[in-house]
């Protein structure tokens, strides 16, 4: 876990802090938060745990973008909308067509299990996993008990998202 301890005045505090929690792609990630109903904050901190703000970044297993999206997670995300399934591949590392099918699928993992820790699981490990988890009941439907999230990597995804949210919710408060 990284800690950072600051000092000096408050001010200068929180410009450091809001350099290392930016709100890049701002005009995007308002517009989809917005559309698809998800707290932008929950999408900075997606974005900064998934690519750290890097465009151009693909995974060892393929997820690209800021949001690191699956091809066929994205395809499947892209039902019902303007994007042409053929096109989706050419088009997961263009931010507004990443942003925009990023917050499309946390919006429905968040209407699936109606509480952030399962959807960020999910959006990590796959909903076949979740659902398996929580039908074993090594994980509660209301999402309580992370901790005992099965995956390490998941696990320690989960925590990081939502210590991260928190640092964007308190950082960028509307006062």
């Amino acid at each position: 876990m990284l800690v950072i301890i600051l000092l000096g005045p408050l001010d200068i505090q929180t410009k450091i802090m809001k350099k290392i929690y930016p709100k890049t792609y701002s005009n995007f990630v308002e517009l989809y938060a917005k559309q698809y109903q998800v707290d932008e904050n929950l999408i900075y901190a997606i974005i900064k745990a998934e690519s750290n703000f890097k465009v151009k970044a693909v995974s060892g297993k393929g997820a690209k973008g800021l949001m690191q999206l699956m091809e066929e997670t994205a395809i499947d995300v892209a039902k019902d909308t303007e994007f042409e399934a053929n096109t989706i591949s050419e088009k997961l590392l263009d931010t507004d067509v990443n942003i925009n099918l990023g917050t499309k699928y946390i919006s429905i993992l968040l209407e699936k299990y109606q509480n952030i820790p399962l959807a960020l699981t999910a959006y990590n490990a796959g909903t076949g996993t979740v659902d398996n988890w929580i039908e074993k009941g090594t994980l509660s439907k209301n999402g309580e008990n992370i901790e005992n999230i099965p995956y390490k990597e998941t696990n320690n995804y989960v925590r990081k998202i939502l210590r991260d949210y928190k640092i964007y919710q308190t950082l960028y408060e509307k006062t």
